[in-house]
């Protein structure tokens, strides 16, 4: 009996094992080897020539990089603000029991089922001149209309923005909808009993009540803007010149356009860290929370 429970232990291992072990090569393997390139002269091939931190040195002291960094800074904050609004004044429009809400959901659940590929072409053709909206409103007879986003180099990373928004404001809306139907109904009926409007009961009571909820879209989105990549080139390649350039679009580019590999890793390795930043504040609350209760 013993021999079998033993077995029974060690088969979901064993099942397991495989991937575990691709996993520890294929991600935590190569994270460790990129870090390792951050710190050697690697250019269009790995090389094994120590220089320690000067890449990081260089890194920071490219105009391009920082035009990167206060790209991620402008399209992130917007991006995260955004989303944030619009997911949960769609969630609370669903949680008011409305006869379409089986149809809204997927339709504003719809933009996350598209790969960041499709929606970066699509919104590239609605935002070209040439032939999205504007030219549409001239073709209807609005010939003042003008709307060069995308074109500008003062506003292209905004581009980048309406599209991000667009694809992930109903994945937001998803998150929050459950915290608000997770909400003890008890506390709202006293609160509706004392004669709390609807907005104060939301203000006061619902919304600070799913700051757990705030925390996780906060941690999901910035994870999301920092890796930004395929949507970028997608709609605008970094262009008009660096003016939508992000960290991952300088980091492909570093390493395997301009053969600058040790240049392209340190940037991956501030990525990481920029990321790890993030995760690890969120960890630590969510343990501590559990140790809690």
């Amino acid at each position: 009996m013993m021999t079998r429970n033993r077995i029974q232990d060690w088969i979901p291992k064993l099942v397991l094992s495989p991937s575990f072990f691709l996993m520890l090569i294929f991600v935590y393997g190569f994270i460790a080897y990129t870090g390792y390139l951050s710190f050697t002269n690697s250019r269009m091939l790995p090389s094994n020539e120590w220089i320690g931190f000067d890449n990081y040195a260089r890194l920071w002291s490219l105009p391009h990089w920082n035009r990167a960094v206060m790209n991620l800074a402008i399209f992130g904050s917007l991006y995260i603000a955004i989303c944030t609004v619009i997911g949960l004044g769609l969630a609370i429009l669903l949680d008011q029991k409305i006869r379409a809400e089986g149809v809204l959901r997927p339709i504003y659940l719809y933009p996350m089922a598209l790969s960041f590929i499709v929606t970066g072409t699509a919104w590239k053709w609605f935002l070209d001149p040439g032939v999205g909206l504007e030219h549409t409103m001239h073709l209807w007879g609005w010939e003042s209309f003008s709307f060069n986003w995308i074109k500008d180099r003062n506003f292209a990373i905004y581009t980048v923005v309406l599209a991000a928004v667009w694809q992930t404001s109903g994945f937001v809306m998803a998150m929050f909808l459950a915290g608000l139907r997770g909400v003890d109904n008890e506390i709202i009926k006293a609160a509706q009993i004392d004669g709390a409007s609807n907005v104060t009961i939301y203000r006061r009571i619902v919304i600070p009540l799913m700051r757990p909820v705030f925390l996780s879209a906060f941690v999901v989105l910035a994870h999301l803007a920092i890796k930004s990549y395929d949507l970028v080139v997608a709609l605008t390649g970094g262009g008009p010149g660096q003016a939508t350039e992000l960290p991952a679009t300088f980091m492909y580019s570093y390493t395997f356009t301009r053969n600058q590999m040790g240049v392209g890793a340190s940037s991956a390795i501030i990525m990481l860290i920029m990321i790890f930043s993030i995760i690890i504040p969120y960890l630590y609350s969510e343990l501590r929370g559990e140790k809690r209760t």
